[in-house]
């Protein structure tokens, strides 16, 4: 349990936080949201004690650990397992829970080929997600996640939402993510004008009662406003007769007593549209058996995708991290040559390109204005100025040099750019990266509106649910055009890994397997393969009878402790039912590792039968062969 009481926090001038209070109780997970730069990451800090705050108090109870995903990253062990397995909790009984650290490197993105691999050796996303595993290995008390989703594919996420809905401690959740944030939380906790209010239930409830309670003080400002001009007009109007002389001061006193309420600042999103270039046509762009590789010898990254991209289309890019997405959208944006195939771009065709990696070409000496100014060379000064308000760069913010942005604010002045060219195809790479949660609605309703085509390449569920019409979908080792929304696509297909597939071949089509064997030959394969299916599975049988049958003997034990507690309770032996309390606390706190430890080895084995299963039809052999 966290309390938090009348705590404060400024930097110089600038109030983050003032004065605020808020309970997390045992069980709660609760979405933290805010603006960026309202002050997540600051009470975040606070918690954890990397920073001290200006007053008030944070206290926990004793021996209640807090665990933060912090972006500092040091590793120590020689290997990715070894490392996620540090700050694995330890049980009294000395169960070895490796099984739960792997099936956490697994959810997360990591294939089992990585377990061997020296962390530092992983590319940055990976050693984030390592990072992540660690803290969630940890079982904290109080776990404080701010932005988890950074660096996650698609799969990843929705891995983690199972996994923290099933979370039995407390959590405090930052994500840009609305969808991602209410699938998880309990209640949800805005940071809103330096104070925090917190509801039970989804964000949509918290902002819902943050405009009524602001129409409500707005209404009471008014009629305060009104009732003050109107004692302010009786001062005025009698204060120089004497006969009203003590009604006046009456009247002065009363003025001074009551509080003035300030007017709301307006508190102002991104609020922009694209502007869209005249398209006479059907096709914007035709792709037809498209392939590439990165080199001759090279694996092929995309192999045979044929689409064809037409007006108002909305078409989304997704699957795993390292897959092609990105590529593809290069493909199309005219950055890399395909291996195979063609691209042909309508002569009409005026697209717009927003790529990750576009953020670095910002030229670090010039300002926001001269940048947007750039993309477009016969843009006036007042329209620039514009486009830089839009993107919350107003008045002196426009003339801030890129050296001083942060990511956020470069991906605004990128975006700012797009905005200054019309286009009639928008080509768009994770743009939700660094935007807060009201910026991404802002894109979400500026691509809704766009009289073109839209090409975007998201993990956010929130934003392939509102927008996408068609899908190009890389997964299970193949790239393939979907005609439907998302929601379509996970009732009628779903990912391959969550159908119990991960992602990898069955069997290689190698030259070797393309020969035609005799009947000699299948009876060996299929023999070698009935042999290596026992001697694979059996092990996993035994593991889940074993397991099973531990389950049912602690359920039994309970069964008689409950009992025995029961009469104890009758006879009023005190110590006796403190001990028979305390076991059957801990058999069941075993039953629950149990049970968890059950389910990765029936899924296991449940993935390798179907593998054999799989080999075995294949072969084609009947039984009398």
């Amino acid at each position: 349990m966290l309390t938090v009481t009348n705590l404060s926090k400024s930097y110089g001038k600038d109030v983050i936080l003032d004065e605020v209070t808020f309970t997390v109780n045992p069980g709660e997970r609760v979405g933290l949201t805010g603006r960026n730069g309202s002050g997540k990451t600051t009470l975040f800090k606070l918690i954890t004690g990397e920073e001290e705050a200006d007053g008030g108090a944070i206290s926990v109870p004793r021996g209640y650990a807090v665990s933060y995903l912090s972006q500092h990253i040091r590793f120590t062990e020689k290997t990715v397992l070894k490392e996620a397995c540090k700050n694995m909790k330890t049980h009294e009984d000395g169960r070895d829970e490796t099984y739960r650290v792997k099936s956490i490197l697994l959810g997360l993105g990591f294939s089992s080929s990585r377990f061997d691999f020296d962390p530092k050796m992983l590319s940055g996303g990976y050693q984030v997600r390592l990072n992540l595993s660690k803290i969630l290995v940890s079982e904290p008390n109080l776990l404080l996640l701010d932005e988890p989703t950074n660096y996650l594919d698609i799969l990843s996420i929705r891995w983690l939402a199972r996994f923290l809905c099933a979370w039995k401690n407390e959590l405090i959740l930052v994500t840009h993510d609305r969808r991602f944030m209410d699938s998880v939380t309990t209640h949800t906790m805005g940071i809103h004008r330096k104070k925090i209010r917190k509801v039970p239930g989804s964000t949509e409830k918290l902002y819902q009662q943050i405009i009524q309670e602001e129409e409500v003080y707005e209404k009471t400002r008014v009629n305060d406003e009104r009732k003050r001009k109107e004692i302010e007009q009786f001062i005025g109007r009698f204060r120089a007769q004497a006969s009203r002389a003590r009604a006046v001061q009456s009247k002065i006193r009363m003025l001074e007593k009551r509080d003035k309420k300030e007017k709301l600042t307006e508190e102002r999103g991104l609020d922009f549209e694209f502007k869209a270039a005249p398209f006479p046509g059907k096709w914007l762009v035709e792709v037809d058996n498209l392939s590439f590789a990165f080199s001759q010898e090279g694996p092929l990254i995309i192999n045979g995708l044929t689409v064809a991209v037409k007006k108002r289309d909305r078409i989304a890019i997704i699957g795993k991290n390292g897959k092609g997405k990105t590529t593809l959208l290069k493909l199309i944006a005219g950055e890399l040559v395909s291996t195979k195939g063609s691209i042909r771009p309508n002569q009409n065709l005026t697209p717009a390109y927003f790529g990750q990696m576009n953020v670095d070409r910002l030229d670090p000496n010039k300002t926001v204005l001269e940048e947007v100014l750039s993309a477009h060379t016969e843009y006036a000064l007042g329209s620039a100025r514009g486009i830089c308000g839009a993107m919350l760069f107003e008045d002196e913010k426009a003339l801030k040099k890129i050296s001083v942005l942060s990511g956020g604010e470069r991906s605004r002045v990128m975006l700012g750019k797009i905005l200054a060219r019309p286009a009639n195809m928008i080509l768009l790479d994770e743009p939700d990266n660094h935007l807060d949660a009201e910026s991404i609605d802002a894109l979400v309703e500026a691509i809704d509106v766009f009289d073109g085509a839209v090409m975007i390449v998201t993990h956010s569920e929130m934003i392939l649910s509102a927008i996408a019409t068609r899908l190009i979908v890389f997964d299970g080792g193949s790239v393939n055009l979907f005609e439907g929304t998302y929601e379509d696509f996970l009732e009628r297909v779903g990912w391959a890994d969550e159908r119990g597939v991960d992602g990898e071949h069955v069997r290689e089509d190698s030259e070797d397997t393309q020969k035609i064997p005799n009947r000699k030959d299948l009876r060996k394969l299929r023999a070698q393969i009935i042999g290596d299916k026992s001697k694979i599975l059996a092990p996993l049988k035994k593991q889940i009878t074993e397991l099973e049958r531990e389950i049912t003997d602690l359920e039994k034990g309970i069964d008689r402790d409950n009992k025995t507690l029961i009469e104890a309770s009758r006879s009023g032996e005190g110590k006796k039912i403190e001990s028979l309390s305390l076991a059957i606390y801990n058999a069941r706190g075993k039953i629950e590792g149990l049970f968890e430890e059950l389910d990765v080895v029936t899924g296991e084995y449940e993935r390798k039968s179907e593998i054999f299963e799989t080999q075995l039809a294949e072969l084609q052999v009947p039984d009398n062969a």
